[in-house]
C-alpha cells in the first residue's frame, strides 16, 4: 500500500451497519424487493407478452428470473465499476476498506442471493428437477456474502468487483426472451449477443484481474479474513475461473452460430410470430 494512503485514515462505516438489526432490515429489503421484481415481471408479461403466455410453466418461471437477474445485474454493475474506477476506502485498502455504498450493497445482494437459492430450490421440488452445476454457483454466492456479513471486519473490494462479474445478466436475459420470441434471426439480437460474449470475454479478464489482486495483497489477507472464507473465496473463484467462465463462453459463442434453447434441451429457436397462440404441449422442451 501506498505510504501517502497509509498516513491518511480510511472512513469509517456508518455505525448502523454493524447493527444486527439494521443489518437484517437491508437483507429483508433485499430478498423483498427482488421477489417484487419476479411478481411484477410475472404480472406484466401475462399482460403483454403472447410469447410467455405460450410457456410452460418451468419456462415461464425461468422468463421471470432471467429479469430478476437482469435488473441485480445492473446494480451490481454499477457497484462493481464504482469499486474499480473511483477514489473510496475500498480502493486504497481493498483488504479492509469499508463505506456505507458498500455495505448497502453487501447486504441487498445477500437478500438476492437468498431469493434466488429459495426459487431455485422450490423450483427444483415442485418441477422434479435439480441443477447440480446451478446449485454449486447458488451455493457459494450466498455463502460468501453471507460471509461477508458475519465477518464484518472484511473489506468489500473483492466483494464488489465480484459483482461486476452480473454484467452479462442483462444481456443473457434479453437474448433468452428474444429467442423464445423467435428474434434471434434478427439483427437486434445477433447484436446483443456480440455484446453478452464480449461481457463473457470480460468476466474471464475480471477472474484474472482478482487473482492478480489476492496474489498481491497475501500477507494482508491471510493475517485478516478468516479461513473460512478464503476457502469459500478461492474455491468459488477457482470454479469461475476455469470451469464455469469458459463453458459459458463457449456455449454463448455456439448460440450465436445456432439459435438453441439450451437451458431446455438446446430447443431450436422459434420462427418468428410462431409462439403466438402457441399451445403448452408445443413448446414441451426436448430431453437433453
Amino acid at each position: 500500500m501506498d505510504p501517502a494512503q497509509q498516513a491518511s485514515p480510511l472512513p469509517l462505516p456508518s455505525a448502523e451497519y454493524f447493527s444486527w438489526d439494521y443489518r437484517l432490515q437491508l437483507l429483508c429489503l433485499g430478498f423483498a424487493f427482488y421477489a417484487a421484481i419476479f411478481l411484477l415481471s410475472h404480472l406484466l408479461s401475462v399482460v403483454v407478452s403472447g410469447t410467455y403466455n405460450s410457456l410452460i410453466a418451468k419456462e415461464k418461471v425461468f422468463w421471470n428470473l432471467a429479469a430478476t437477474r437482469a435488473v441485480f445485474g445492473i446494480q451490481s454493475t454499477v457497484a462493481g465499476l464504482r469499486a474499480l474506477t473511483e477514489e473510496s476506502a475500498l480502493s486504497r485498502d481493498r483488504v479492509l476498506g469499508q463505506e456505507d455504498w458498500s455495505w448497502f450493497n453487501i447486504l441487498t445482494a445477500t437478500g438476492f442471493f437468498m431469493f434466488e437459492n429459495v426459487a431455485l430450490h422450490t423450483s427444483s421440488v415442485v418441477f422434479r428437477s435439480f441443477d447440480l452445476p446451478l446449485a454449486t454457483h447458488h451455493f457459494f454466492a450466498l455463502s460468501g456474502y453471507a460471509g461477508a456479513v458475519v465477518w464484518d471486519s472484511l473489506g468489500h473490494y473483492l466483494p464488489m468487483v465480484t459483482l461486476l462479474l452480473e454484467m452479462s445478466t442483462p444481456f443473457t436475459c434479453i437474448s433468452w426472451m428474444l429467442l423464445k420470441a423467435g428474434w434471434a434471426s434478427t439483427l437486434f439480437w445477433k447484436a446483443n449477443q456480440w455484446v453478452m460474449i464480449h461481457t463473457f470475454h470480460c468476466r474471464m479478464v475480471l477472474t484474472y484481474y482478482m487473482w492478480w489482486v489476492t496474489v498481491t495483497h497475501w500477507r494482508e489477507l491471510s493475517t485478516h479474513v478468516a479461513l473460512p472464507q478464503l476457502l469459500l473465496f478461492f474455491t468459488g473463484l477457482g470454479l469461475l475461473t476455469f470451469i464455469i467462465n469458459p463453458i459459458w463462453t463457449h456455449k454463448k459463442t455456439m448460440q450465436l452460430l445456432n439459435p438453441v434453447d439450451w437451458n431446455f434441451g438446446n430447443k431450436p429457436a422459434p420462427v418468428s410470430g410462431a409462439t403466438e397462440g402457441q399451445s403448452e404441449a408445443s413448446v414441451k422442451p426436448h430431453a437433453s
